[in-house]
């Protein structure tokens, strides 16, 4: 039997990218059973790739109940329904086995990632102010994405001279900004850019110096991606939601490694079951961004541990 539901976790505060700004997470749950053992996965749909709630709810439900995770890969295409399917699988194929996913995977023993915490779009002085705020935190990552970038860099960088930092411009520049602020990111300490130009205009970064290496998110999904980023970039973002689970996040990882291409594992804002199976994909990686439940106010009954160490594989409780 598989079912879907709806969960909301509200967030500590407004989270704000260039896109737009949202106080809650909404949710797909994704539940499995089959002789009376449950496994469970999460995703967010996300417009950008034109997903709703509805539409991914509706592919999920359109599969045979008896589904494998083999026979998944080919039923949907990656994207969030994939995900939160083929992460319920993983959990209960793994719950059905007695052993955690990451031994059903060949994986090493997991431990725990630095992870990065994210400051949302906002005016210079309260980016600053929230900068100050996490100031402790060894990797801090800042939404931009506007013409007038600079001032909000500067101010992230006073109010935590120490952190290291990467920016996400969430496809928010042109060819032209991002040429003039490559020389500030780079005295400003900046490790990563994500994603400077939309996905469908990344070709005007061919030639392009590089002083700060390139991430590509909206422009890297699954693994037919890859071809396309040679000459690009230099590190891939590897979200769940984007390659459709956890079954081809490792391939994937595998294959853009072997293509020379650093690791960055990121994700959508969701509760702890949706970065239980990306811990994962994350050891290891150059750079891990599983900050979703840091941002919410509430989360799942069993919650991943997040401390100085940084985020913490999970307990068998929430998943794998």
């Amino acid at each position: 039997m598989i079912e879907v539901n709806r969960d909301v976790f509200r967030l500590a505060e407004a989270f704000t990218i260039s896109r737009g700004s949202r106080t809650e997470a909404q949710v797909l749950t994704v539940t499995v059973t089959r002789d009376g053992v449950t496994g469970q996965g999460e995703c967010v749909p996300y417009a950008r790739y034109g997903e709703t709630l509805d539409s991914v709810t509706a592919e999920i439900l359109g599969l045979p109940a008896g589904i494998t995770r083999a026979a998944l890969q080919q039923a949907l295409p990656a994207g969030a329904a994939r995900n939160a399917l083929d992460c319920a699988l993983w959990d209960l194929e793994a719950k059905q086995a007695g052993r955690p996913a990451w031994d059903l995977a060949g994986l090493h023993v997991p431990g725990p990632e630095i992870t990065a915490y994210t400051l949302s779009l906002d005016t210079p002085e309260n980016m600053e102010a929230a900068a100050r705020k996490h100031a402790h935190r060894p990797l801090l990552k800042i939404k931009l994405g506007t013409p007038d970038d600079m001032p909000r860099l500067e101010a992230v960088r006073r109010g935590a001279p120490d952190a290291r930092i990467i920016v996400d411009a969430n496809e928010g520049w042109s060819a032209a900004v991002y040429a003039d602020l490559c020389p500030h990111l780079l005295r400003l300490g900046v490790a990563l850019v994500e994603q400077p130009l939309p996905a469908g205009d990344d070709d005007a970064l061919i030639g392009m110096d590089r002083p700060v290496p390139l991430c590509a998110d909206e422009s890297c999904h699954d693994r037919a991606s890859l071809p396309a980023l040679q000459g690009k970039y230099d590190v891939v973002n590897i979200k769940l939601d984007k390659t459709g689970g956890l079954t081809e996040a490792l391939a994937l990882r595998d294959a853009a490694r072997a293509e020379g291409y650093g690791i960055m594992v990121g994700c959508m804002v969701g509760s702890s079951l949706a970065m239980a199976p990306a811990v994962l994909v994350a050891q290891g990686a150059e750079v891990v961004d599983l900050d979703g439940p840091l941002l919410l106010a509430e989360d799942r009954a069993v919650p991943l541990v997040y401390d100085l160490h940084g985020v913490h594989p999970s307990e068998p409780q929430l998943w794998g």
